[in-house]
């Protein structure tokens, strides 16, 4: 029997994602006066990252739905889980999480 394959993106609760192109992401970094490892991170592994095809280095632009501004838009760098502050690791180790 073979599996039947979902579409993350098709998903009512998963808001549009675009990868930015360079000259957008630039754009981006100019308007808000900030460094790219500034923004907010989203994993390479994550799903919607994957279905998008984005890399490392991209930033995506994230349009979700708001019931007070129609429209709600933020911006996340992609990094690997390696980049993410040491501050994880030592709570992994508090904790004993793997």
């Amino acid at each position: 029997m073979e599996k039947k394959k979902f579409n993350i993106l098709d998903h009512e609760l998963v808001p549009e994602h675009i990868v930015l192109s360079k000259e957008e992401a630039e754009e981006v970094l100019k308007k808000f006066n900030i460094k790219p490892e500034q923004l907010p991170k989203i994993l390479t592994t994550d799903p919607v990252v994957k279905a998008i095809g984005a890399k490392k280095g991209d930033i995506i632009k994230v349009i979700r739905r708001s019931k007070t501004a129609l429209k709600s838009v933020v911006y996340r760098l992609v990094v690997e889980e390696s980049e993410i502050s040491p501050a994880r690791d030592v709570s992994m180790e508090i904790f004993g999480e793997e």
